[in-house]
């Protein structure tokens, strides 16, 4: 097997071509996107409702936005998959 035989194959390992589940179909890595946002909203409540109670300070609040937005950054940026 040549070099190039074996980057097409992982081209086509890792680009399936646009089916059922391609593209534009809004399933596959849109909804684990959404996902991996929601898993911080236990989080927020949390810290809200530590810092409401009075048990933690305002900067629990600020760090847990920033992890939020932190995360928000890595699913919704453009680029692909890096190997």
């Amino acid at each position: 097997m040549t070099n190039e035989e074996r980057r097409e194959s992982h081209r086509e390992a890792h680009n399936p071509p646009d089916g059922p589940a391609g593209p534009g179909s809004g399933g596959g890595h849109g909804r684990h996107r959404w996902m991996m946002i929601a898993c911080c909203i236990p989080m927020l409540v949390i810290a809200v409702a530590l810092v409401l109670t009075g048990t933690v300070g305002l900067g629990a609040l600020v760090f847990a936005l920033a992890c939020a937005a932190m995360m928000a950054m890595m699913m919704f940026s453009p680029g692909g998959h890096r190997h």
